[in-house]
C-alpha cells in the first residue's frame, strides 16, 4: 500500500464561525483505494499559499511511501532543507497529512486509531467547552459581561460539562507581552467570581489567555485570580519565552497550561524541562501529528504533567485529538466545539454526551466526512485563520476583544 493522491479542501464555517475563519482539510488516497482524512491547523500564511506548502510536503516526502512509515516521513519533513528544528508552517502541513495516514491505517486494518497507539486507556473522555454566547445573548456584549458568561457556564454544567473556559483578559497584539490594564484585571476577576458563583464546585474554571502578557503582568493577573481556584492559567506569556513562563509558574498558585502554538517534542520538551507548565495543550493539526504527540504525552508522564489537547479548528482535528486522548494515561481534558457545522461536517459520527466523549469503535478516526458540504462552503476572505491585533492595549477606555477571529453577525 502506497500513498498516491492528495486533495485539499479549504472550508469556511458559517457565521458566527466558532473554530476560526477556515479549516484546511486534506484527503489522502492510497493505490489500494483507501482514503484518509486529516486537518492542518491555523497556518501563519494564507490558505492558498498553505495549500501549495501541503502539496509540496506530500509530493516531496510522502508520495509513494507506505503510510505505515510515519516515523520515516516525519524525519524527512523535520529535516527538510537542512533544518532539523521546529518549523511551524511545514510541520503544520505534515501534521494534517500524518493524521490522514493514521485514518488510512485504521481503515485498512478495520481498527480505530487508538488501537494502533497502544490500545484503549480512556473509554470516556472528559470534555470541556469554551463559553460562547447563548442564543439570547448579544454577540458584541457577551465578551465583557460576567453575568452572561455565568449564565452560559451554568447552562454548560446543566449539559454535563465539568469544566468551562473563558478569556476576558484583553487583547493579544503583535507588540508582544504587555502589562494588563487594571480594568482588564478587574474584568477577569469579575468573570471568575460570577462563574464560580454560578457553577460552585460542579465545574473547573479554565482561565484562557493567549500569550499576551509580560512576565510581571501575568503574575499580577494570575495572583488576582487565585481566590477562585482556576484549574489552569493558559499561556500567560508569549510561547517563545519559556523561562519567563516558568517564572509565572513559580509565582502563581494556578497550574500553567500551554501548547496550542507549539510544534514537535523539541518545543514541548523545553517547556517540561523548564518547569514552565503542568498541562500541555497540543493542537494535533499543527504540533507534528498523532505519533509525535504520543511521544510528548510519554515525556510529560516523566514530569508528572498532564495532557489537554487543544481545539480551535474543525472536527477532523478533533477526531485526532480524541484518539490520542483515548490512548494516554495522563489525560486531563479534551477541548470541544459544538456547532451545527462541526457536527454536520462529520455527519454526527462523534459527539459530546453529558460532558464526555465516548471513544469510537469505527475504523480509522471513526468519522465520515461530508465532502460535498465542505466544498459548498469555500473560504473567500483574505484573513488568516486567526489574527493578532495591531493596536496596543487600551489603558484609558478598557478593552473589548473577541479574539483573533471575531464573530460575524448573520
Amino acid at each position: 500500500m502506497k500513498l498516491q493522491d492528495l486533495d485539499i479542501i479549504v472550508t469556511a464555517p458559517p457565521a458566527p464561525g466558532w473554530g476560526g475563519r477556515y479549516w484546511i482539510l486534506v484527503k489522502v488516497t492510497t493505490d489500494t483505494g483507501v482514503t484518509g482524512w486529516g486537518e492542518c491547523y491555523a497556518s501563519s500564511i494564507g490558505p492558498e499559499a498553505m495549500c501549495h506548502v501541503i502539496r509540496d510536503v506530500f509530493e516531496r516526502h510522502m508520495l509513494g511511501e507506505n503510510p505505515e512509515n510515519i516515523e520515516l516521513m516525519f524525519r524527512r519533513v523535520y529535516s527538510s532543507g537542512f533544518t532539523q528544528r521546529p518549523d511551524l508552517t511545514v510541520m503544520g502541513a505534515f501534521s494534517g497529512l500524518e493524521i490522514a495516514c493514521w485514518d488510512i491505517l485504521g481503515k485498512d486494518r478495520d481498527r480505530p486509531v487508538y488501537a494502533l497507539l497502544g490500545g484503549l486507556v480512556n473509554q470516556r473522555i472528559r470534555a470541556y467547552t469554551y463559553l460562547y454566547p447563548l442564543p439570547r445573548h448579544d454577540l458584541a456584549d457577551f465578551w465583557t459581561s460576567p453575568d452572561q458568561a455565568a449564565e452560559c457556564a451554568a447552562e454548560m454544567v446543566s449539559r454535563g460539562f465539568t469544566a468551562v473556559k473563558f478569556d476576558p483578559a484583553g487583547p493579544y497584539t503583535i507588540r508582544g507581552g504587555h502589562m494588563p490594564a487594571m480594568s482588564d484585571i478587574s474584568m477577569s476577576v469579575a468573570f471568575c467570581k460570577a462563574i464560580r458563583e454560578a457553577v460552585g464546585d460542579k465545574a473547573d474554571l479554565l482561565f484562557g489567555t493567549h500569550g499576551q502578557f509580560n512576565t510581571a503582568g501575568a503574575i499580577r493577573l494570575g495572583q488576582a485570580l487565585e481566590p477562585y481556584s482556576p484549574l489552569w492559567f493558559e499561556e500567560p506569556t508569549p510561547p517563545d519565552m519559556i523561562e519567563d513562563m516558568a517564572r509565572v509558574a513559580r509565582n502563581v498558585r494556578i497550574p500553567v497550561a500551554t501548547g496550542e502554538r507549539m510544534t514537535t517534542k523539541a518545543e514541548f520538551g523545553a517547556v517540561l524541562r523548564a518547569g514552565a507548565a503542568e498541562i500541555l495543550q497540543p493542537a494535533l493539526g499543527r504540533a507534528g501529528g498523532i505519533w509525535e504527540m504520543k511521544k510528548v504525552a510519554a515525556m510529560a508522564e516523566i514530569f508528572n504533567a498532564q495532557m489537554a489537547p487543544h481545539l480551535y479548528a474543525g472536527p477532523v482535528e478533533w477526531a485526532a485529538n480524541i484518539h490520542l486522548a483515548a490512548s494516554i494515561p495522563n489525560l486531563l481534558l479534551l477541548e470541544t466545539i459544538d456547532t451545527p457545522y462541526h457536527d454536520a461536517l462529520i455527519k454526527g459520527s462523534l459527539r459530546v454526551e453529558n460532558g464526555f466523549v465516548v471513544a469510537p469503535n469505527a475504523p480509522g478516526l471513526g468519522i465520515e466526512v461530508d465532502e460535498d458540504l465542505a466544498r459548498s462552503h469555500p473560504y473567500t476572505g483574505d484573513g488568516l485563520h486567526l489574527q493578532m491585533q495591531e493596536e496596543p492595549c487600551d489603558y484609558a477606555n478598557g478593552n473589548a476583544f473577541q479574539g483573533g477571529a471575531p464573530a460575524a453577525k448573520g
